[in-house]
């Protein structure tokens, strides 16, 4: 299949890497000639220098046989143009544009056919949605949703005082008095398909699967507080925090916002009645202290400066913050991270790159592709959502009857509702939801693909 991708920004670049390794055709065309040079030198793509929503450009990257265009530049406008453009010449071609300002949101969805736009992407209002869910189960590092929202992924980290240290999985249902299943482990940086005789240490990060419901159990046998978050406090008031404390104003939450641009301030007080922005150094101790830092529910730390983020995340873990998220958008491994005490880590660009694949992946494979997919402990592991329909092999054998390729796990079964963690006298019908864990390097394109 062949791919055009514009613009080779983080998004872009994040896109790149994940598409070449899994061997699509690609083109990038980028007005920077260096940036043109650093991705030849780094990965296996063809490269275009020019105008994105040129004819001529989009000719020269082979535009009339290509299968898709992802339009990903900084500018919204012309990423609107390129769609429009690419499909004037070629009216076949799927188009994925990257739209930003809010302004565009509801004339884009309604003039989509104009655009010739076949999905459009906004990396900050992903990275908004994902904290406002984070914010509902304080104690979670993170959240994947399966299954309509019946079944999650959640990473809890493992610490010295955890109910859960040094002890072996095959004793976890006893401790958490629910139904769950630990998918993945990840252990001084490697991640981990773990078997019932695996001891859990200090400072391992877990991935558990479990019916949605059963969350609020989970937490509180394990001895992990959690409580309404009443009062937070925006550290930044760029895209992310906008949309973040659009919707938490309207959930009744008190929200204070810091933003150090004057004019930008200005404006988020009067698109926001609701919120208290602050015109501020959000570095700035005194000032955070000022607004009550100490008393609040939880930090989010949102400016554009990913060192700046990590700064005030670490104050804020030591003045004690129950819950505090740091937004990452330069960082490409976050590994470094692991051991401070920065709470959740956010990646706008890994957020939405993760919907792109799918599509990406559902183009190539009509008949039982994923229909949703995550990237899980930091990046080294994928979960996947498939439909069993009547292609789907083994439908009523027992799973212990079954052979999986080495690092599968099926994770969770969801027939009418109703959600079963598996065991080895389990098995799928058509028409089940079934939650895949791949640790291994081979691609997932369709469900039969796990398969021996």
């Amino acid at each position: 299949m062949k791919i055009l991708i514009s613009g080779s920004g983080q998004v872009g670049e994040t896109l790149v890497k994940q598409l070449s390794k899994e061997g699509y055709d690609l083109t990038v065309i980028d007005s920077e000639p260096q940036v043109i040079e650093k991705l030849t030198e780094r990965y296996d793509v063809m490269a275009v220098h020019g105008n994105c929503a040129s004819m001529e450009t989009l000719r020269s990257a082979g535009a009339e046989h290509a299968d898709l265009m992802i339009a990903a530049t900084g500018s919204d406008e012309l990423n609107l143009l390129a769609s429009m453009t690419v499909h004037a010449i070629n009216p076949n071609i799927h188009t994925i544009a990257r739209i930003r300002n809010p302004e565009y949101t509801e004339q884009v969805y309604s003039m989509r056919d104009v655009f010739g736009l076949s999905m459009t992407f906004n990396p900050e209002k992903q990275a908004a949605i994902e904290i406002e869910r984070l914010l509902k189960y304080p104690g979670f590092l993170k959240r994947d949703s399966f299954a309509k929202g019946r079944v999650e992924i959640v990473e809890l980290r493992i610490d010295e005082k955890s109910k859960l240290c040094d002890v072996p999985l095959s004793g976890l249902n006893a401790i958490v008095k629910c139904k769950v299943l630990v998918c993945a482990v990840l252990r001084e940086g490697s991640s981990v398909t773990p078997n019932g005789n695996f001891v859990l240490r200090a400072g391992d990060k877990i991935f558990v699967t479990a019916p949605t419901e059963n969350l609020s159990i989970l937490l509180k046998n394990l001895g992990i507080v959690t409580h309404k978050t009443r009062r937070v406090l925006l550290a930044g008031g760029g895209r992310v925090g906008y949309y973040l404390a659009e919707a938490l104003q309207n959930d009744n939450i008190s929200v204070t916002m810091i933003e150090k641009e004057r004019d930008r301030a200005i404006l988020l007080a009067e698109l926001l009645p609701k919120v208290n922005v602050i015109c501020g150094d959000a570095g700035s101790q005194s000032l955070l202290e000022s607004e009550g830092l100490s008393s609040c529910d939880a930090l989010m730390t949102l400016t554009d400066k990913d060192e700046l983020n990590v700064i005030i995340s670490m104050y804020g873990s030591s003045c004690e913050i129950p819950q505090i998220i740091t937004k990452l958008d330069h960082v490409s491994d976050t590994k470094i991270l692991d051991k401070l005490p920065v709470g959740s880590v956010i990646c706008p660009r890994k957020l939405c790159c993760n919907n792109i694949l799918r599509y990406v992946r559902a183009m190539q494979n009509q008949a039982g592709a994923a229909i949703t997919i995550h990237s899980i402990a930091d990046g080294q592991a994928e979960a996947m959502d498939f439909i069993v329909d009547e292609h789907t092999l083994h439908c009523g054998k027992p799973l212990k009857e079954i052979k999986l390729k080495k690092n599968i796990l099926i994770v969770s079964i969801t027939r009418q509702g109703a959600i079963e963690i598996p065991n080895g006298n389990s098995s799928f019908e058509i028409g089940d939801n079934l939650v895949i864990v791949s640790s291994g390097k081979e691609v997932i394109l369709q469900l039969n693909d796990i398969f021996e």
